[in-house]
């Protein structure tokens, strides 16, 4: 089974602002998100990443370029990884948007919610988003280990609400639940996909020693949880 590390984006001034940015063109990393992306790219320098994919958005692009630049590793962008497409939330500050009676639904029935259309940027349901980035990791996943072996790492740069649809899924815990997930900026999570059922081996990390991620042999069969826990 590979490992798939999964980054979310540095800081963006949107972020900082509290706007939704969505798929707005020309939204890159702040200063502090620049460092943020710096201190990922250290963190992971010594696992054995053999891909690094990305969303094709400035800030995914900018924080996967900080991960290449110690790997030496190409990034191949993948749009399935974009973010959310927000529809007319594009743009707006969020102090707006949670005036919008769909705001309550969007907390509370994610699965139940299509953004609202809009001329410039393109609108799509919550659950959309999810089955489109989930179906990407599995599939990269499987090319990954396919490539290179059960014990191999690779690496995706994305979004924080796609962040969380792809954790919800692995979890196996329903979409209108995914709220409950925290998905910080410039954090790692890690997912191990098996034959019968994903582990979930990290969320939401932003410091500390990552070298509990080299692969070590297995001593379950695959696929199933060491009983008691594991060493």
């Amino acid at each position: 089974m590979a490992l798939a590390l999964i980054v979310r984006h540095g800081r963006t001034a949107a972020n900082a602002s509290g706007t939704l940015a969505g798929w707005t063109p020309g939204v890159g990393l702040d200063d502090v998100g620049r460092e943020q992306a710096q201190r990922v790219g250290a963190r992971v320098a010594d696992l054995p990443i053999r891909r690094i994919v990305a969303s094709p958005l400035q800030r995914c692009q900018e924080t996967a370029g900080a991960v290449r630049g110690v790997l030496d590793v190409p990034i191949e962008t993948v749009d399935d990884l974009g973010e959310c497409k927000y529809g007319a939330w594009t743009g707006q500050p969020i102090r707006d948007l949670a005036k919008d009676p769909l705001w309550r639904i969007v907390q509370d029935q994610p699965s139940a919610v299509t953004f609202p259309a809009s001329e410039d940027f393109e609108a799509e349901s919550m659950r959309a988003m999810q089955a489109r980035a989930v179906g990407a990791m599995r599939r990269i996943d499987h090319e990954v280990t396919q490539e290179f072996g059960d014990q191999a790492i690779w690496l995706a740069v994305s979004h924080g609400d796609v962040i969380k649809a792809i954790l919800a899924d692995a979890l196996g815990t329903h979409l209108d639940q995914f709220q409950r997930i925290s998905v910080g900026p410039a954090s790692l999570s890690a997912v191990r996909y098996g034959p019968t059922r994903p582990f979930v081996v990290r969320m939401n990390d932003t410091g500390g020693d990552v070298s509990d991620l080299i692969p070590k042999p297995e001593h379950a069969p695959e696929g199933d949880a060491p009983v008691g826990g594991g060493s």
